[in-house]
């Protein structure tokens, strides 16, 4: 494994890595843009948004779905340029529309905060938040942007990833501490669900998968993202520093660069203000797979 680096910096906070012709394509939130970064670092921003932009993902045809996350709805841009809306989620989600993970089909799965969770840290703590929170539920949206809830009562699922095979979705719920997997139905349906992994003590946040079968998880509580086995077994783990982490994603021209999302916090009143996000990466041996 080789050396963490830095690969840009000055942003509020980076979120949704995703690999796309040659580039890191990422949201940033409180710069409410999308915004995309070459392996030399040259920043470029791809697409405005009138809000604070998440989950990205690409469907079929070229179109770029973005996750809006205060409207808690998804946005598409089409090849030729139009920004359109794309599905409705305010009438399923709480609070904040998240993660994304979209499949080969054109399917998006969307996660929820549910809650007003960094209020709830502020006053609360981690502890009782660990403890007790509200649950939510993953979206499904269709090609034809039609909303289906494919798996509820889910402990703030984040990052979400979909084997080679397209059977199975991976998911982070990051206030089970636990990654939780479903099998999925030739029509995108959810069922079978279990635990794949326990990460305790440390929880998921943005997550990606490799052709080994095993997923790296970005830890918010930490600075350091760790490779892990179905089942639990921690396989790696590189360290990042002062900064924890909050998403991760493998790319790079042999799939072998592992990005990192990282900042010393997530408080949203912090980095709201405050330039202090950066992207950081090393190269590991095992490529990634799957989706995204």
């Amino acid at each position: 494994m080789g050396a963490v680096r830095e690969l840009a910096s000055g942003l509020h906070f980076g979120e949704g890595p995703r690999w796309h012709d040659g580039r890191l394509w990422f949201s940033d939130f409180y710069s409410h843009a999308v915004c995309s970064v070459g392996l030399t670092g040259e920043l470029r921003v791809e697409l405005e948004v009138d809000d604070q932009p998440s989950g990205l993902g690409w469907m079929p045809d070229g179109s770029l779905l973005v996750v809006k996350m205060q409207a808690r709805q998804v946005w598409r841009r089409w090849p030729d340029g139009r920004f359109t809306l794309h599905a409705d989620l305010s009438g399923i989600h709480k609070f904040l529309s998240n993660d994304m993970v979209v499949d080969g089909a054109g399917r998006a799965y969307v996660g929820d905060f549910g809650f007003d969770l960094h209020l709830d840290l502020r006053t609360r703590g981690p502890d009782a938040v660990l403890a007790d929170h509200p649950t939510t539920a993953i979206v499904r949206i269709d090609p034809d942007g039609s909303t289906h809830v494919a798996a509820d009562g889910m402990h703030f699922p984040n990052g979400t990833v979909i084997t080679p095979d397209g059977n199975t979705l991976i998911c982070g719920e990051t206030l089970a501490a636990q990654l939780t997997a479903f099998d999925v139905a030739p029509d995108g349906a959810l069922s079978n669900r279990r635990a794949w992994a326990p990460t305790f003590p440390r929880v998921p946040d943005g997550i990606c998968l490799d052709a080994g079968g095993a997923v790296w998880i970005a830890n918010p509580l930490a600075p350091e993202c760790v490779r892990i086995g179905a089942g639990g077994e921690v396989l790696e783990v590189v360290e990042t520093g002062a900064l924890n982490t909050f998403a991760c994603m493998l790319g790079g021209p042999e799939g072998r660069h592992l990005f990192i999302m990282a900042a010393p916090t997530s408080d949203d009143e912090t980095v709201s203000t405050q330039r202090l996000g950066r992207i950081l990466v090393a190269e590991v041996s095992v490529p990634g797979a799957g989706w995204p």
